[in-house]
């Protein structure tokens, strides 16, 4: 005669109440892996418009003024033979946002000031997915010589 008070195992229900458990835990894992990968590239995004405005300040010490184009991520900022920045950096991908649309490249439009025709101001347009660090996410924002806004 089996005695099913010493019976040892799990039943259905509790195996599948620790599969469903297991699931939860790793669908929401998974979701705040994407949420940092998102906040990488965001965070990535700044340092790069951080580290183009300090090559574009060496550049205005040495030269009087801003470069007047800066294109594809081959264009290099450099003044008589000293190179600020090798190769200007790429956003990485996915856009993260939806007025985020135009990821090929950071956009760069230098500005005369005053008659003699030197490039006194730039405008270098960036888009983050969502805010960081105070800078509001999913809207193309603008870095000037006066900061990142």
């Amino acid at each position: 005669m089996i005695n099913k008070k010493n019976k040892q195992g799990f039943t259905l229900i509790e195996l599948l109440v620790v599969i469903a458990i297991i699931g939860l835990l790793s669908t929401l894992s998974i979701l705040a892996l994407n949420t940092a990968r998102a906040r990488a590239r965001d965070a990535k995004r700044i340092a790069d418009v951080k580290e183009i405005q300090t090559a574009l300040e060496m550049y205005f010490n040495d030269a009087g003024g801003y470069p007047s184009t800066m294109t594809t991520a081959s264009t290099s900022i450099s003044y008589n033979g000293s190179v600020y920045l090798a190769t200007l950096p790429v956003p990485p991908t996915p856009s993260d946002g939806s007025a985020c649309t135009y990821t090929a490249a950071y956009t760069y439009l230098a500005t005369t000031v005053g008659s003699g025709g030197a490039n006194g101001s730039y405008t270098l347009q960036y888009c983050l997915g969502a805010g960081i660090n105070g800078v509001p996410g999913n809207v193309v924002q603008t870095a000037t010589p006066a900061g990142i806004k």
